[in-house]
């Protein structure tokens, strides 16, 4: 992994001791003017340490996150080596519907699509600022509201824990343990709520290590709460774990936050015209900008309540298995999305600067690479679904008929895995701009809608399975709604051109995936049967991209643009630097044509 540089002399706060956190460079000096101009002005990221900060913040969360996910994982087979997948399991998983709900509410979708780019306008205002601190003053205006609503919302939850269980899984086998369980995880609304609020200023300050480890702390409090509370609390200890776990990711952002906060406003300039919607700081985060977002993220989550609530009647188990199909179906998911999370912060600088072109072709990049890394994944995970659940669970309690159970719904669950990682790529196409819209709630709602429709004949026809194929066509449904209406909007993406290459890129996958099928099926030993599979799925992918008519053009993931050398003769004809290349990383930031992941200059 990646070590961050040290910190350069006279870099204030922001330029933390080495290990620390993984910031961007200290802003560059104003640019010059004149012919020698653009041969003394810095590029984006200033300097020799700015180079490759993208390709290194990817490279960072990348690593902490598969750190997160193997720990998820070592979790998950715990709890089914512990409790197995039956009626006390359920119970857990019932009350583990907050926390899943908390976390994309408050961590992954609305916080950080509605605080990124508020502290993004605040930060390309802070150099015109005359007086004050736009950033400190954005915080003093938003951050003891959060914390007192969050705090209520949770307070209540606490409270209303019986008829949150009745409502959530009307018929559970044990609705008494599923209540003790909410009334222990509901409390990770609070933390959640900060740990968000952290992630999102961070970002948007290129601090990414810190919010890169949130997980990997979340789930060591589960692990070590189960392992320490078993005997005595039962599955009630994971419940436990949520809370220990929720305050240890707000321990590991806090130190980093208060460092970014109390560094010294850049050199004070010409006050700028500000962005439209980016007024005062009590505008930034009013109920008509944060409506649009919060919706979406609600809706989004609500299909897990669906889910939830057509599986409690099915006989014990049918939640167990969906969850921990969904667990490991949704790590490729989960890597594909590290790029979009990292590159979201210059994305919304980039439509803060007025460069919507520039975040066109970021997106668009970061579109393709996604849909590569969630179709290989998914295709791996199609091919050999009962040999990965047996290494990874069937052990203790879980036996080979959960193994079999878990697979089957894990399959059909992978086929809508494109689908979510197109919507949570192709969403922060709508809600980077100052003012977020409301059509990805609508389309997520239609896909909401299709999920309902066709899970309750599929329960009933299918069980676990039925229910998994309706999440699949719901998302599916959402993403080509996204994708139909991404040209119309703030980031203005080629969707047809888009749709083609996803295409082409599905069908690839779908024959790796039935080259994968057959050699992990022809393997006896599951170790060697998935590796088999792995390798098989990944060339087979590779060849038919590269052989296929018309294959798409997919972007390298660490993209070192090369720079020529020119003479002196050749300085004055070149073109004027772009707006990337002009503004300072800790200022605007914008992105400047087709930018490549290290900040480099073309």
């Amino acid at each position: 992994m990646w070590a961050p540089a040290p910190s350069p002399a006279g870099a204030g706060p922001r330029a933390t001791a080495a290990g620390a956190t993984l910031t961007a460079p200290p802003p560059a000096a104003p640019p010059r003017t004149g012919r020698r101009a653009h041969a003394r002005v810095k590029g984006p990221a200033g300097g020799g340490q700015g180079r490759g900060f993208l390709a290194k913040a990817a490279a960072v969360t990348a690593g902490l996150t598969a750190v997160g996910a193997v720990l998820g994982l070592v979790r998950d087979q715990i709890l089914a080596g512990y409790f197995g997948a039956g009626a006390e399991t359920d119970a857990f998983l019932v009350a583990w519907t907050v926390p899943e709900f908390a976390s994309t509410l408050l961590i992954e979708d609305a916080m950080a699509l509605i605080l990124v780019p508020a502290f993004s306008r605040a930060l390309a205002r802070r150099p015109g600022a005359l007086s004050g601190d736009p950033v400190r003053g954005l915080v003093r205006g938003t951050l003891p509201r959060l914390t007192l609503s969050v705090g209520l919302v949770a307070a209540v939850l606490i409270a209303a824990a019986p008829s949150v269980v009745r409502l959530l899984a009307p018929g559970l086998s044990d609705p008494g343990l599923a209540v003790d369980c909410t009334r222990l995880t509901a409390t990770c609304v609070l933390t959640f709520a900060l740990v968000g609020y952290c992630s999102a200023a961070l970002r948007a300050h290129h601090v990414f290590l810190p919010p890169a480890a949130i997980y990997v702390a979340y789930n060591v409090g589960i692990i070590g709460t189960m392992v320490l509370l078993r005997d005595p609390w039962g599955v009630r200890s994971a419940a436990a774990g949520v809370a220990v776990g929720g305050v240890l990711m707000v321990l590991v952002q806090a130190p980093s936050l208060l460092r970014v906060l109390r560094a010294r406003p850049g050199p004070s300039r010409e006050p700028e015209a500000p962005a439209p919607g980016s007024g005062g700081d009590g505008r930034l985060i009013v109920l008509g900008l944060i409506a649009p977002v919060v919706a979406f993220s609600l809706i989004r989550q609500s299909q897990t309540l669906i889910e939830r609530f057509l599986a409690a009647p099915l006989p014990s188990g049918a939640i167990s298995h969906l969850n921990y199909a969904q667990k490991i179906a949704q790590m490729p998911m989960i890597l594909s999305l590290m790029l979009c999370t990292v590159s979201f912060p210059v994305v919304a600088r980039a439509l803060a600067a007025g460069d919507p072109e520039g975040a066109r072709r970021r997106v668009e990049r970061d579109l393709l690479l996604a849909a590569v890394v969630v179709l290989v994944g998914a295709s791996v995970v199609i091919s050999a679904a009962p040999r990965i659940v047996e290494l990874l669970f069937q052990r203790g309690e879980f036996d080979h008929a959960d193994t079999v159970a878990t697979a089957a719904v894990m399959r059909v669950y992978a086929l809508g895995l494109l689908g979510q990682t197109m919507v949570g790529a192709l969403v922060r196409c709508y809600f980077s701009a100052a003012r977020p819209l409301w059509y990805p709630a609508a389309a997520m709602a239609a896909g909401l809608a299709a999920t309902a429709a066709a899970g309750v004949p599929g329960a009933r026809a299918w069980g676990a399975v039925g229910i998994a194929a309706a999440n699949a066509l719901g998302i599916t449904l959402t993403a080509v709604l996204l994708l139909r209406g991404a040209h119309r909007q703030t980031v203005p993406v080629r969707s047809n051109r888009l749709g083609e290459d996803l295409l082409r890129l599905a069908t690839a996958a779908a024959w790796a995936t039935g080259a994968g099928w057959l050699c992990s099926t022809a393997i006896g030993p599951p170790a060697l049967s998935l590796a088999v599979a792995v390798a098989v799925v990944a060339v087979v992918f590779l060849l038919f991209v590269a052989c296929a008519a018309k294959a798409p053009e997919i972007p390298p993931l660490p993209h070192r643009s090369t720079r020529r050398r020119r003479t002196a003769h050749a300085r004055p004809h070149r073109a004027a630097p772009s707006a990337a290349e002009a503004a300072p990383v800790g200022e605007a930031a914008p992105v400047g044509g087709d930018v490549p992941l290290d900040h480099g200059r073309r």
